[in-house]
């Protein structure tokens, strides 16, 4: 048994999880007519509604003693003094650095200079691409960017110009590529013109397989006609690579070895996202994450939006034997949110040992997975309704979006009635193939207007939700060691080598 399975908090939890286990939400909220005041909270522009959790006011008490047994409060201060918390790779974890307005951060050390300095190179170029000062090597000006990149590099950026497309102008057009599949490339490029086309290389050590294939790729589409340096950006940490690829260094961005992939959408890396929002937008995404920073660092546990979600997420999981977790952005424009949140979850908690290395006894990273609602519902909601397992739900609703005010009442309307199926289901009584159940928590999100401020503070809430599950789990969220292995195979095998020790079953596929 490891440490925390044992402890006093985690055993109070256990005990308590197996007296709740009986309870229904119905009941629950018979019991406590304030129930829907009791168990929400709100910040700026995001209203939270965790009252359809199967908890009570003592599963709180509970679960913020067990955040108290993390020392939560304490690695929140190591984080924002700017702390080596990433003990695995020797590494602090400075991605608020990102959107901070301080002089100086972490004091003694401080990044400021470098992040003033990169955002001001970022402001510059965004600004003489949106104003079409930026020719390419035959004197067009550009009419569509290429993000090229995988992972962080590509779900971050893709997200903000989905998200907030409606805010967009007449900015050049922003396309993703990060899939090494030929497909993907083929079909951005079979749209463009070479000569109004710029690319922007995104990988922080620019060895990532995928991303340098298809940039190569792009420049032999390119031709030999025109000058490639006209043509390409980069954002790096390697800026010694980029060069050598042929990228001028006025047009390389930097990335710090203290920005990991999944965080780094504040950085350099939102470069394609900011030239099709433009640096007023991008500047208020940055504000809205840097809003939700100072929420996190000074609110109480109780009172702290990303603690209780968190908490949240750790009861369902490890209590009440959630395995897997569904965000349903009722949103059109948020469809890529379940994709980015995936990443920032479950490759930074998807662990399997503690901080010492020592193997653990319970549940981390519940599967995240889900999609936009309304079309959800005309798919994978009857597994949720009457499924055999009980799934947790985060519902995320923007109220006002622009177009057909009905439509929109009517998806808003959607959303609010699937929680509320899922928390009370069907009269006893009903025949049992009609029958659900109920009982099945949700959180609810609501956000007035998709802003990109809302939008910052939106992200930057999972990120710290993530962060403080990984204290209570007591590991490490800011590593990804697993995610080697198979590339490193998968190089061995594109050059046509194999490994001697290489099983059997692989070796004759390939």
């Amino acid at each position: 048994m490891t440490s925390l399975t044992t402890t006093a908090a985690w055993r109070a939890l256990a005990a308590h999880a197996a007296q709740m286990q009986s309870r229904h939400l119905r009941e629950l909220f018979a019991a406590d007519p304030a129930r829907a005041q009791r168990f929400t909270l709100e910040f700026d522009e995001i209203y939270l509604d965790y009252s359809k959790q199967r908890i009570n006011a003592e599963t709180m008490t509970l679960l913020l003693a067990l955040a108290e047994q993390a020392d939560i409060n304490g690695w929140i201060r190591r984080m924002f003094a700017g702390d080596t918390i990433n003990e695995s790779e020797g590494r602090a974890v400075l991605h608020v650095a990102l959107r901070a307005d301080l002089d100086e951060f972490p004091k003694g050390r401080s990044v400021m200079a470098g992040v003033r300095e990169a955002r001001q190179k970022m402001r510059e170029f965004v600004a003489r691409v949106r104003e079409g000062k930026l020719l390419g090597a035959s004197g067009q000006v550009i009419t569509d960017v290429v993000n090229i990149g995988i992972g962080g590099s590509d779900l971050g950026p893709r997200l903000l110009v989905q998200a907030l497309a409606s805010e967009l102008d007449k900015a050049p057009r922003v396309h993703f590529v990060s899939n090494v599949d030929p497909a993907e490339l083929d079909a951005v490029l079979a749209a463009l013109r070479p000569a109004q086309t710029l690319f922007v290389v995104a990988s922080k050590t620019f060895t990532t397989v995928e991303t340098l294939h298809n940039a190569q790729r792009a420049r032999l589409w390119l031709g030999d006609g025109l000058a490639m340096k006209a043509h390409f950006a980069a954002v790096t940490e390697n800026s010694a690579a980029a060069r050598e690829f042929g990228v001028d260094a006025e047009l390389t961005f930097p990335l710090w070895d203290w920005v990991g992939g999944r965080f780094s959408i504040w950085s350099s890396v939102g470069l394609s996202a900011a030239i099709a929002m433009g640096n007023e937008h991008f500047d208020a995404f940055l504000e809205g994450a840097h809003q939700m920073d100072a929420h996190f660092h000074t609110a109480e546990p109780g009172l702290n939006l990303p603690v209780v979600l968190a908490l949240m997420s750790i009861w369902n999981s490890n209590f009440l034997g959630a395995r897997s977790h569904a965000v349903l952005p009722y949103s059109h424009a948020l469809r890529s949110l379940p994709a980015y949140l995936q990443q920032l979850e479950m490759e930074s908690n998807g662990k399997q040992v503690d901080r010492d290395g020592q193997p653990l006894d319970y549940t981390t990273a519940p599967l995240l997975w889900g999609s936009s609602g309304t079309v959800s519902q005309h798919s994978y909601h009857q597994l949720l309704h009457q499924g055999t397992t009980s799934i947790p739900v985060d519902f995320i609703v923007p109220l006002q979006a622009p177009g057909d005010a009905k439509a929109q009442a009517m998806l808003v309307a959607n959303a609010l009635a699937q929680g509320a199926a899922l928390m009370s289901g069907t009269a006893p009584g009903t025949p049992p193939q009609r029958a659900t159940p109920g009982n099945r928590p949700s959180n609810t999100l609501l956000i007035e207007r998709l802003t990109p401020q809302a939008l910052g503070q939106l992200i930057a809430l999972y990120e710290h939700k993530v962060f403080i599950q990984g204290l209570i789990w007591n590991i490490n969220s800011f590593d990804q060691w697993g995610v080697e292995l198979g590339k490193t195979i998968a190089r061995s095998l594109s050059n046509g080598g194999l490994p001697p020790d290489m099983d059997a079953s692989t070796a004759a596929l390939l």
